[in-house]
């Protein structure tokens, strides 16, 4: 009988601490620590509260002009060609303006207008006024329309999450994807932003209310927000993995096990 429980340990042992240990970690983990920013000032965070983010390569734009009435209604009823709403869309089945590497979008009447390094408002007033060289009242709008933040590791529904107010807090972020997983380390909470080769990093602590005051929680568009997962949770994932191999080896031993016992006189 003993020999037999010993085996079915040293099995056990063998499995669990298996090569195949997923490191759930591996990210934070090799994080230079010294680099990782745990505290903003308040001139930053006062600069990130008054953030817009400027038209880049590789944003789509939805522009819309109008013609304002100069009946004096000041409705906007006239459209620049036929007479109404004129939105543009310059490729089928993509939405809005699709902003290349000459930072260049190309209208009626105006043609090619340089964008990129504009805020929304920026370049609305920019357009308005190549318009008002052609229309009496002219109005135009322009919104960016592809601006999202990327959440992943412990959280309910890992993705892209789209930001329609040109900033979006750490916490709208971790909501959008449902909230974070029973594994999430909320203690490391890491914010990547910039470049992929040369990367910002800072960390949130979520449970710690000094961290979150000197933290700055307002994500802009592009940055990734990354929820590291807790030391236990590679074991536990691990342990229910070979979960249908113990139960196999289990059944395997059942039989010996019993007779062990029979012969021992304990029945």
């Amino acid at each position: 009988m003993k020999k037999v429980a010993i085996f079915s340990l040293l099995i056990m042992v063998f499995i669990l601490s298996g090569c195949s240990v997923k490191d759930y970690n591996r990210f934070s983990n090799n994080v230079n620590e010294e680099k990782v920013i745990k505290k903003v000032s308040d001139e930053e965070y006062v600069n990130e509260s008054l953030f817009e983010w400027k038209i880049s390569k590789g944003d789509r734009v939805q522009i819309t002009a109008f013609n304002q009435s100069s009946t004096g209604s000041g409705q906007l009823n006239q459209l620049l060609s036929t007479g109404g709403q004129y939105s543009y869309t310059q490729r089928v089945g993509d939405e809005g303006i699709l902003i290349g590497a000459d930072g260049v979008v190309h209208l009626p009447l105006v043609g090619l207008i340089k964008i990129a390094g504009l805020t929304e408002n920026e370049a609305a007033q920019k357009l308005m006024q190549e318009y008002r060289k052609y229309l009496r009242n002219p109005y135009v709008s322009v919104k960016i329309i592809n601006q999202r933040l990327f959440v992943l590791g412990e959280v309910r529904e890992p993705g892209v999450s789209l930001i329609t107010n040109g900033t979006m807090t750490l916490f709208e972020a971790l909501a959008s994807r449902g909230d974070l997983t029973v594994d999430a380390k909320r203690t490391n909470i890491k914010i990547i932003r910039g470049s992929l080769r040369n990367p910002e990093i800072r960390e949130v602590d979520l449970t710690d209310f000094n961290s979150i005051r000197y933290s700055s929680l307002i994500l802009q568009p592009n940055d990734i927000v990354f929820v590291t997962a807790r030391d236990s949770k590679a074991s536990n994932v691990l342990f229910r993995e070979r979960m249908p191999f113990l139960q196999l080896i289990s059944a395997i031993l059942n039989p010996f096990t019993q007779i062990t016992t029979i012969h021992n006189g304990d029945w």
